[in-house]
């Protein structure tokens, strides 16, 4: 039978429609099937409250976006995106003391860190001097030989300890602090090795080109994605679900932006019962409790510097930050967790109607958790904004069951693929020097759960696409 497709893939998240669009740019006929009736997976912008009040569903800041070497290389300012960069990456608000800033340069962040401002240049000043290098290493797959090798050989010795004891290498509260909410968005206990990785990442990023949001909501960038691979002559349809790969179009390829679960439950008896052990043992890790908020005005900071972001980190001290994070990847749940908050309409006056606001926040949770975190986010948030219950007009709360509704990807409520273990990190999902292939002949992943992991980004999808062209198409891109 003749292929109707040189590739069909499943899923319309950024890593999905990367994919896409590096196959389409090598003159491949491609379709993209989405289950639901709208596009962009973890890239979705919805009026979840109010009418009028635009929330991002998933994705809300892109530390990963502007650096991103497949993102960089599109004509997103064309197709309708405008990154909006606070002054600001990250403000830290403490209960006894200035809130701390990760700011556009390491000058700047370390003269906020007092006695500890040496020390930060010198851990964190090499790395951000050869900063491109750097994150294009950190976003590609780890076993691999690096074309960046001094750089990533720096990266990884700072990279490989665990977060809380390159923090507790720091002196000052404020320090310890800024470097604790960062390594929390690993979403793991912050003693496990290599977490420090991602806050130095993130950090990096922050440095480099701060955390932008995008004007009027983060599917903006999707609509920009789709746009554009409709032009190269791709082909997108949705509302069909994948149940099977058999029930696919005829295509000399397949890429799912799936996860283990969702491939093994594709791919049926074509898996043997070993592979199909291996992927039940994928980890997914803790899951999300989200709370979004339409507020009359701006959250009332105690501290007037955190209108200076759209990114705020509520959880107080490290050690504060340390339990919440441990309570989750035990299945238990603090009352005073670690919360991930943006504002973007500080920066964005597109998204909420009248001079009004909005807000999203969550925190991490049990996999599968049942219960209500609405109040403690709502608490903490209070905590370091007084009066901020005043300023609430309606909120929308999405726990584990509901974020997995939303998209099975996320499964049991976990939101990055795949717990970012260290042996999740080398073998994502599969150790090797072609991670995104499968064992099925031209069937690849190219969903969070591979290298190099979750942020929108869209490298999986672009190095998952780099491999079937070479493996199956026999194009070097």
């Amino acid at each position: 039978m003749v292929e109707r497709y040189d590739a069909v893939v499943v899923g319309s998240g950024p890593n999905g429609l990367a994919a896409a669009i590096e196959l389409a740019l090598h003159d491949l006929s491609v379709l993209v099937v989405e289950g639901h009736e709208q596009i962009g997976g973890g890239t979705r912008t919805a009026e979840l409250t109010l009418p009028g009040f635009r929330h991002d569903v998933c994705a809300a800041a892109h530390p990963f976006g502007p650096a991103s070497p497949f993102l960089s290389r599109l004509p997103l300012t064309e197709l309708g995106v405008e990154w909006v960069t606070p002054p600001v990456s990250v403000a830290h608000p403490l209960d006894d003391r200035p809130a701390v800033l990760l700011e556009g340069d390491v000058t700047a962040t370390a003269a906020g860190l007092g006695e500890d401002a040496a020390t930060y240049r010198r851990r964190i000043g090499p790395l951000a001097a050869q900063v491109d290098d750097v994150l294009a290493g950190a976003l590609g797959p780890l076993v691999r030989w690096p074309q960046q090798p001094l750089a990533m050989a720096r990266l990884g010795l700072a990279a490989l300890p665990s977060a809380e004891r390159f923090a507790r290498s720091f002196r000052t509260v404020e320090a310890r602090a800024l470097l604790a909410g960062l390594a929390a968005h690993s979403v793991l206990p912050l003693d496990f090795a290599a977490t420090n990785g991602v806050g130095i990442a993130l950090a990096l990023a922050g440095h480099r080109n701060g955390w932008p949001i995008v004007r009027g909501g983060t599917a903006r960038l999707t609509a920009a994605l789709a746009d554009h691979l409709t032009s190269l002559g791709g082909e997108i349809q949705t509302g069909q679900w994948v149940r099977n790969l058999d029930s696919l179009p005829r295509s000399r390829a397949v890429l799912l932006d799936v996860t283990p679960a969702q491939f093994g439950a594709m791919a049926g008896d074509k898996l043997s019962s070993r592979v199909r052990t291996r992927l039940v043992r994928w980890i997914y890790g803790p899951a999300s409790f989200k709370v979004d908020y339409a507020l009359s005005e701006p959250i009332p900071w105690r501290d007037d510097r955190l209108t200076a972001t759209a990114t705020v980190h509520v959880g107080g001290t490290l050690e504060e930050i340390a339990l919440s994070e441990r309570a989750a990847w035990e299945g238990r749940f603090t009352e005073r967790p670690f919360v991930l908050l943006t504002q973007p309409t500080l920066y964005d006056d597109s998204r909420a109607p009248g001079g009004q606001h909005v807000a999203w926040a969550y925190c991490h949770v049990p996999a599968a958790w049942e219960g209500d975190a609405t109040e403690a986010i709502t608490d903490q948030i209070e905590r370091f904004a007084p009066g901020f219950r005043d300023t609430i007009l309606a909120t929308h709360s999405m726990g584990p069951a509901d974020y997995e509704r939303y998209n099975p990807n996320n499964v049991g409520g976990a939101i990055t693929g795949g717990a970012a273990t260290l042996r999740q990190l080398i073998a994502r999902p599969r150790l090797g020097p072609h991670p995104h292939a499968t064992v099925l002949d031209d069937v690849y992943l190219c969903s969070a759960a591979t290298a190099p992991g979750a942020g929108t980004h869209g490298m999986c999808g672009h190095h998952a696409a780099a491999t079937a062209l070479r493996k199956t198409f026999g194009i070097r891109s």
